[in-house]
């Protein structure tokens, strides 16, 4: 059998999916994120504002033109 991992995006999908197992008689196991919601948010949002730097492992200091 397989296991499938499905992500709504919103409460309503999430409420949908979990309707449609009970009706099916499908075992759900939730997992609530490690991360505090509003990190997240706050994460989502330099991302799409272009608002980060890109860190290069291989040369940290010079990514951060720190030498």
């Amino acid at each position: 059998m397989e296991t499938l991992i499905m992500h709504p995006e919103n409460k309503q999908q999430l409420l949908a999916l979990k309707a449609i197992a009970k009706a099916l008689k499908i075992n759900v196991e939730t997992q609530k994120s490690p991360y505090d919601p509003d990190f997240v948010a706050m994460v989502k949002s330099a991302e799409k504002r272009g608002n980060y730097k890109s860190i290069d492992p291989n040369d940290v200091w010079g990514s951060l033109n720190l030498k």
